[in-house]
């Protein structure tokens, strides 16, 4: 780990389309490769999908929800005291709760059983925008398993 300084963060361009940071960010983790056009037309792919679902819905306003439906506030971390090992509630830090939501739903969009990328993840992310779907029943357990060992909290670090 670098002690000297603290690692700059990039600056991401919004996407051409919609003029996002956010949906730039969603495409550069789904993409595989280095195929930038490839996960562009998948994720334009997918918001359209959606747009054809709810016709009087903004796709992006869609997107945001179903992001923010899936991003976990805490999740437990390993922690040795003595000779025994506690699973510690964390909050996590807004920023990475954005990426682990991205992560998520790319995963279980993958694990789908629709055709394409395109309607597995238009598919995920309304699901997810409806507070369905593998994605938000992964926060689910996450915050569940906080919450069952919120006792040993005072172990955080």
């Amino acid at each position: 780990m670098a002690r000297r300084r603290v690692a700059q963060r990039r600056e991401v361009l919004p996407d051409p389309k919609f003029g996002s940071v956010g949906l730039t960010k969603f495409v550069n983790a789904v993409m595989r490769d280095g195929k930038k056009s490839v996960a562009e037309s998948i994720v334009y792919g997918a918001l359209d999908i959606i747009a054809k679902k709810l016709p009087n819905e903004d796709p992006l306003t869609v997107f945001n929800r179903a992001i923010d439906n899936v991003k976990p506030l805490l999740h437990v971390k390993s922690r040795r005291v003595g000779g025994a090992t506690y699973q510690v509630p964390v909050e996590i830090a807004p920023p990475t709760r954005t990426a682990i939501a991205y992560r998520w739903i790319i995963e279980f969009s993958r694990r789908r059983g629709e055709k394409t990328m395109v309607e597995r993840l238009g598919g995920e992310l309304f699901d997810a925008y409806n507070l369905q779907g593998a994605s938000v029943k992964r926060k689910d357990d996450t915050h569940r398993m906080a919450e069952a060992n919120k006792a040993f909290a005072h172990f955080r670090y």
